[in-house]
């Protein structure tokens, strides 16, 4: 019996020590990513000039004292080196707009009609404008 025992701690260790090679993560390597991804989000907001405010606006899933932890690192960095930081190229979230009923009040009116330079008359003689 004590084999048999010994055989099956034996087995079960093996199955244990495979669990990472079925993709289960511990839950401290899922913290660890998480905090490592915030920090990898705040230094990069930081070097795109953006508040820390901003930076949590636009990523709400991720860990905020994390993304504070990787923008003050990344600010620290850019002052000792003397980096100047890189305006983004895309603009995160659009910014809040004028409230929704003067959104609706401006798509009722007609649009003004653009004039183009060297542009023709219509040929039927009504003309915008005389």
């Amino acid at each position: 019996m004590s084999r048999f025992a010994s055989s099956l701690v034996l087995a079960s260790l093996l199955l244990l020590a495979g669990c990472e090679m079925l993709g289960i993560e511990s839950p401290e390597k899922v913290a660890a990513a998480r905090e490592a991804d915030g920090k990898a989000i705040g230094g990069a907001c930081r070097h795109a000039a953006r508040a820390i405010e901003d930076c949590y606006a636009l990523n709400k899933k991720a860990d905020r004292a994390a993304i504070f932890a990787g923008w003050r690192d990344m600010n620290d960095y850019m002052r000792e080196n003397k980096i100047e930081p890189v305006p983004p190229q895309i603009a995160g979230k659009p910014a809040p707009t004028a409230p929704r009923v003067a959104e609706d009040e401006a798509e009722s009116e007609p649009a003004p009609k653009a004039k183009v330079a060297g542009a023709k008359p219509p040929r039927d003689g009504k003309h915008e404008g005389s």
